[in-house]
């Protein structure tokens, strides 16, 4: 099933094709709940700002929510037509806790429409607002909570309007405590002066926190579309290779963040449970990673 009715709520991102040459990315396919598009946090890379281009406003992608009618409405044919246990991404076009202080929350709408089926719904996001997942634990066998980090330096630069790195770390530590799967993204992998230190400083602050299921790992990705309509143009002086999902970091660059990342994690922490999101295959094939059979944020 590639979407239900015309696509605007519930469709099966395949934007990326099964890779054939080196430069080509590296991502599964897997199913967008399209509630909501936009955010508040304004990141200087953020790809919305390409994607969502001819709504920008003042260089911003203000939040839209969609009617809550259309999405019950496709949620509940999604769930009547779908058997096979499938995880619907809620933050590939906005923040996915950013409808939690509205009056009625997200989470408390969409979540007791999918409990008790085998499906699970994704909330990925940078946000704080725990507070109803936290009084509901009976939702943590449906919900998988997973938070963009990274090194300090990078997120106070190109972050400034999302919350600090510790926030994010509190509310996943918090929400992990009660029972719920935590992922985590470390994207994008930044390489700024003394870039090492910073990630090193991260991981632990992690790992002394909580244990994630899965940390999927990212480079920056600057697609045409985004490279234009972008107001802060300083991280595009680390673009230099072209793949078919924008320009990146040169492969050696990259390749030596992820290689120290993964081995720290091993070494350190016995932790392997590790993914790239949007990498070429090239790069798959040089970290020795099975891009086949290898998980990554957006699946289950």
């Amino acid at each position: 099933m590639k979407q239900i009715r015309d696509g605007s709520i519930i469709k099966l991102f395949d934007k990326t094709p099964e890779p054939q040459r080196g430069r080509d990315v590296v991502c599964p396919h897997f199913y967008e709940l399209k509630w909501a598009y936009g955010c508040p946090y304004d990141c200087a890379y953020c790809y919305l700002k390409g994607t969502f281009r001819h709504r920008l406003v003042d260089g911003r992608i203000h939040p839209h929510f969609k009617d809550r009618g259309k999405i019950r409405r496709h949620v509940e044919e999604f769930l009547a037509a779908q058997s096979k246990p499938t995880l619907l991404n809620t933050g590939e076009l906005c923040d996915s806790l950013m409808g939690e202080r509205m009056s009625e929350p997200f989470s408390e709408f969409i979540l007791p429409l999918v409990q008790g089926t085998p499906h699970r719904i994704l909330f990925l996001t940078k946000g704080t607002h725990v507070e109803h997942f936290l009084a509901h634990p009976e939702w943590t066998k449906t919900v998988v909570m997973s938070w963009s980090i990274n090194a300090d330096p990078v997120a106070e630069r190109w972050e400034a309007l999302a919350p600090v790195v510790e926030k994010r770390l509190d509310a996943a530590e918090a929400v992990f405590q009660v029972g719920y799967e935590v992922r985590l993204r470390l994207d994008p992998l930044v390489p700024i002066e003394g870039w090492w230190n910073h990630y090193l400083r991260v991981i632990d602050e992690v790992f002394a926190r909580l244990f994630p299921q899965r940390i999927t790992l990212g480079s920056l990705r600057g697609l045409a579309s985004t490279r234009n309509n972008v107001k802060d143009r300083s991280w595009l002086e680390y673009l230099s290779e072209s793949s078919s999902w924008g320009l990146k970091p040169s492969h050696e660059t990259r390749q030596t963040m992820y290689t120290a990342v993964m081995k720290y994690l091993r070494d350190a922490y016995d932790y392997v449970d590790v993914g790239l999101c949007k990498e070429t295959l090239r790069m798959w094939q040089a970290l020795k990673l099975d891009w086949r059979t290898n998980q990554c944020n957006c699946v289950l």
